[in-house]
């Protein structure tokens, strides 16, 4: 089978590699598609300490049940059945321990993050049966790609707990804000605005129904002001670096809640009093439940359409790296990037 395999840092090679078998327990999903997530590309340049070379990294990913491992009920998940899965995988042993907050299990393994363990930016990818989900079989199966950034933004938007009357600051548009934006929707919210710098992606997040500032063109507290109508009762940070967390908190409402799941720092400078005298909260989110998953799932089936705008390129796996390569440079498109796989018939070897 085909894989893209990170050779060295900032170079990802198509080449065939033996196709993995399911064991007991596993299923084998023959992709469909793999959306290149930030923590991918800046694996590929080797800044984030994450992934390592000669790893078939990817988890963002949908595709069809193509055979089971003994033990696997051949009801339940059905050869052909379009299906993606969760790549956070925990250890039996952990899973009652650590069910509802799964992203927190000591021994957990994510896939396309663990280097032993071969990914999804590949013809075929094994994973355990558990971390199957069905899809919509109405739904184009590769907007199953999408799934994993969507339930990323759900755990976010459920940890701020958000009345539908509230208003929403999302700070950052990218593929992970436009994801809060679509999570902030599901929860009932219509009174959304996203800062993000970049035209394009502004023209995007106003497509989607979210009101798009540009945070040069004045005080984000003022912007939402005018566009609706106060301050924020809650923000959603999803870039995670000194100025963002800032405006995060100058354009809230005293007792606001702000959701911190953007990575972009290891370290922030924080506006003490913002947070103590002004009584805010400032939550961590990362990864999310497999509830969460499920829900984005369940969601993703009913509202293909509307998803479908995240998707601003797809590309098959010969030009990848050059896909890659644009991304890690700051010059990839609005939305997200997917390498589909299933563009045309590939040996089974």
């Amino acid at each position: 089978m085909r894989a893209l395999v990170l050779t060295d840092f900032h170079q990802l090679d198509l080449v065939d590699v033996e196709r993995p078998e399911p064991g007991a327990g596993e299923v084998s999903l023959r992709i469909c598609a793999t959306g290149i997530c930030g923590s991918d590309f800046h694996g590929f340049t080797g800044e984030n300490g994450r992934r390592v070379p000669g790893q078939i990294m990817g988890h963002e990913s949908s595709g069809r049940i193509a055979a089971l491992g003994e033990g696997v009920d051949a009801a339940a998940l059905p050869l052909g059945a379009p299906a993606t899965f969760n790549p956070v995988v925990v250890p039996p042993e952990q899973a009652e321990e650590y069910r509802g907050r799964e992203q927190d299990a000591p021994g957990k393994q994510v896939i396309g993050v663990a280097a032993a363990r071969a990914a999804s930016f590949a013809d075929y990818v094994v994973v355990p049966a558990r971390n199957v989900l069905l899809l919509d079989p109405a739904m184009p199966p590769h907007l199953g790609a999408l799934i994993e950034p969507l339930a990323v933004a759900v755990h976010a938007v459920g940890l701020a707990a958000p009345s539908p009357e509230e208003r929403a600051l999302v700070v950052g548009g990218g593929p992970i804000g436009q994801s809060v934006v679509l999570a902030l929707q599901r929860a009932g919210l219509t009174a959304i605005a996203v800062s993000e710098p970049d035209p394009r992606r502004r023209e995007l997040l106003a497509s989607l129904g979210a009101s798009a500032l540009d945070p040069a063109a004045g005080p984000m507290a003022d912007q939402l002001a005018e566009v609706l109508g106060g301050p924020a009762d809650l923000a959603v940070d999803a870039v995670g670096v000194t100025p963002t967390l800032a405006d995060g908190l100058t354009a809230t409402r005293l007792g606001a809640r702000i959701v911190l799941v953007g990575m972009g720092s290891p370290r922030l400078e924080l506006a003490a009093f913002a947070v103590s005298t002004e009584e805010r909260t400032i939550h961590g989110s990362f990864t999310y439940t497999a509830q969460d998953f499920a829900d984005a799932t369940a969601w993703i089936g009913e509202h293909a359409e509307q998803a479908a705008a995240l998707v601003s390129e797809v590309v098959p796996p010969e030009q990848a790296h050059d896909a890659f390569t644009a991304l890690a440079a700051g010059k990839g498109p609005a939305g997200k990037i997917l390498v589909r796989f299933d563009a045309e018939e590939v040996s089974a070897a």
